[in-house]
């Protein structure tokens, strides 16, 4: 599943973050659009007679929506790339996320771990997650992100601040929920508000929206590139795993 830009891109463009209390009020539902295939349903015809069960069939790797110059993609990023995985790994997978948008909270719930497991740890892959921001509060999530200090502060933040969406990104007073979440990073309530009072960081974390949209066709959320192959929407963890399987031939 994704989330579309459609109907969000007006607010997102517009100044996001004027001021904190703006930061933290809007939030668009994310769309159906993407959706995984659903389950086949089971057969419940009598089974013949056999030895051994037969296998498990194999996940097909879905067919990429375009494809983008690699050198293009890995370049002229005004927020540095923040490698998961060693940064030699010969696939690189560059997700754009909206820290806010539930389908690419169900990514990193049910196929992050294995993603991370069998292809980022093992040196296969590498992933890189930019930002991709619908709305006023996945700029103050992406932000704070960028914001926590230490070599894999952000990782970690953003891993947080997906695990606990349901606790902040619909809640009614997003900003104490994610400033709890920023306490157990180390934020104080001073540097909590400095980060989303940064100007800079503000416009950096749009252009790489901008850029995604403009340059790259990036339309919705979660939208995958693989080796500069397009993929879009909440993969299952056998489908991503095709694509990852396909690359590597």
């Amino acid at each position: 599943m994704t989330r579309t830009v459609r109907g969000a891109r007006r607010r997102a463009h517009r100044s996001l973050v004027p001021a904190l209390g703006i930061v933290l009020l809007a939030l668009a539902g994310c769309s159906d659009e993407g959706a995984p295939p659903a389950a086949v349903a089971e057969n419940t015809s009598p089974a013949p007679a056999a030895t051994s069960a037969p296998a498990a069939p194999v996940a097909a790797a879905p067919v990429p929506d375009g494809e983008v110059d690699v050198a293009a993609l890995m370049s002229g990023q005004v927020l540095p790339d923040v490698v998961i995985g060693r940064a030699d790994a010969p696939i690189t997978i560059v997700e754009y996320a909206s820290m806010t948008c539930d389908h690419c909270a169900a990514f990193h719930a049910n196929t992050y771990p294995t993603l991370k497991r069998d292809y980022l740890d093992t040196g296969k892959a590498k992933l890189i997650v930019r930002e991709f921001p619908f709305d006023p509060r996945a700029v103050a999530a992406s932000m704070l992100a960028r914001c926590t200090p230490g070599e894999n502060g952000r990782t970690a933040m953003v891993d947080a601040l997906f695990e606990q969406s349901e606790s902040w990104a619909h809640a009614d007073d997003a900003a104490s929920r994610l400033m709890s979440i920023a306490r157990m990073a180390g934020f104080t309530e001073e540097s909590f508000r400095a980060c989303l009072s940064d100007a800079d960081l503000q416009a950096k974390v749009v252009a790489t929206k901008d850029r995604g949209a403009s340059e790259f066709g990036v339309d919705s959320t979660p939208t995958f590139f693989v080796d500069g192959k397009k993929y879009r929407g909440a993969l299952p963890p056998e489908q991503f795993a095709a694509i990852l399987d396909a690359a590597a031939r």
